[in-house]
């Protein structure tokens, strides 16, 4: 399959961490496709332009999707580079993700004008974020902090920490990693302390399901191991069906070489009143096991909630 010569055209988002996004999709298929050339198509999102609200107010995860996803269907495009974090869990007919690299570290990193922890807080501080699901866990930990709506990308968030408009906030280690800032972290929180969102960490490759170019160029750079991960949690959100405004948190973490591995779930009231957790152990040796497990992890916990507890 190294023979294969083509243009490949990429839709994407033009945020600096989408575009080094697609940066290692390129890098990755060079290797294995010399031959492949490719275009990049920059297009902007509802969830782009809408900068003065939190997405869960606006819509939820799609708002980051549509656009480039009508592209794709329209053949303006040949496949999408999205975060895996933003994808709904139903794509529209015709479209499927063959195709995910390998994730990076999926855990969040705390940043702090006081230093130190997120316990070395002082009482009352502000900390600035747009995620439900890290409001939810902030608060359940600490109630006496106040949450304040923050939005944009890594050096807009950074900037309005140093300028002293919020005493603190929380990035993505891998968003940080993929854009060469690994060296500003300082404090990472462990999964048992802020559990990430479903699928952070992760990039899929989407494309037209009757593309079969694409799709071969694709399956070279494929990761496995990830698919397995991705779609646990991913099952486990569908299985929830909860809101945009219902904070949910998943981490199937890497299987041993005996395929076993440890599988995280958290459900929460936004203002961190009732956080509801659950783990198992669980072998997960193919991608229908995967799922199987993601589903009955979302039925059981939600067995376990109060009726009115998922939000509409």
């Amino acid at each position: 399959m190294n023979g294969i010569k083509a243009t490949l055209r990429i839709g994407t988002r033009s945020s600096p961490l989408a575009l080094a996004q697609v940066d290692l999709l390129i890098g990755a298929v060079q290797k294995a496709h010399p031959g492949v050339a490719f275009e990049i198509v920059k297009i902007t999102t509802s969830g782009d332009r809408i900068q003065d609200r939190a997405l869960s107010e606006a819509g939820g995860k799609g708002l980051f999707t549509k656009e480039i996803e009508e592209a794709l269907l329209a053949g303006t495009i040949d496949c999408a580079v999205h975060s895996m974090k933003d994808m709904p869990t139903k794509l529209p007919d015709g479209l499927v993700i063959p195709c995910l690299l390998p994730r990076e570290d999926p855990r969040d990193a705390f940043f702090s004008r006081h230093g130190g922890s997120l316990d070395d807080l002082p009482e009352g501080s502000v900390v600035g974020t747009s995620s439900l699901r890290r409001q939810a866990i902030l608060l359940a930990r600490r109630p006496d902090l106040k949450i304040a709506l923050l939005r944009g990308n890594v050096g807009t968030r950074l900037r309005k920490l140093e300028e002293g408009v919020v005493d603190a906030t929380l990035l993505a280690v891998a968003g940080l990693k993929r854009l060469g800032q690994e060296h500003l972290i300082r404090n990472i929180l462990e999964p048992d302390v802020m559990l990430p969102a479903v699928a952070q960490g992760a990039v899929g490759i989407e494309v037209r399901g009757n593309d079969a170019r694409a799709r071969e160029i694709l399956s070279s750079v494929h990761c496995h191991v990830t698919e397995l991960r991705v779609t646990a949690e991913r099952a486990f959100l569908d299985a929830m069906d909860g809101s945009c405004k219902t904070p949910l948190a998943a981490l199937l973490q890497e299987p041993d070489a005996q395929g076993r591995a440890r599988f995280d779930v958290l459900v929460a009231r936004p203002d961190g009143s009732d956080v509801k957790t659950a783990s198992v152990m669980a072998e997960v040796p193919d991608v229908k096991a995967a799922d199987a497990l993601g589903r009955k992890a979302g039925r059981d916990l939600k067995a376990r909630l109060p009726e009115g507890y998922l939000a509409a």
